[in-house]
């Protein structure tokens, strides 16, 4: 991906507030629409290679589980923030904790 796709996923992640998260399909959706690109495997290629100094937990997958091979680290932050869990323990509830940026 080149810097200016890089540059704007990350602000996007950057902007998150504690305890709220968004998907990985929101983030390209917001960046996409600014910049006309991208697709949420390439919002996770910019987080798995440059994401690691932002709220990374903050970035979740449509289904409410945390990056996968991270998914404990995520559960730690998201319980440290309050963020909404769905009954298992192990999902971020969507309907409470999804975060839109605004225009």
């Amino acid at each position: 991906m080149d810097d200016a796709y890089t540059e704007a996923v990350l602000s996007v992640v950057e902007s998150i507030p504690p305890g709220h998260v968004m998907t990985y399909g929101a983030i390209a959706d917001v960046v996409g629409e600014t910049l006309g690109r991208g697709g949420p495997r390439q919002v996770g290629s910019v987080m798995s290679h440059e994401g690691g100094g932002t709220p990374w937990w903050r970035v979740i997958r449509a289904g409410g589980r945390g990056a996968r091979g991270h998914e404990i680290g995520a559960r730690e932050h998201w319980l440290a923030e309050g963020t909404p869990l769905l009954a298992d323990g192990e999902r971020v509830d969507l309907r409470r904790a999804a975060w839109t940026p605004p225009d």
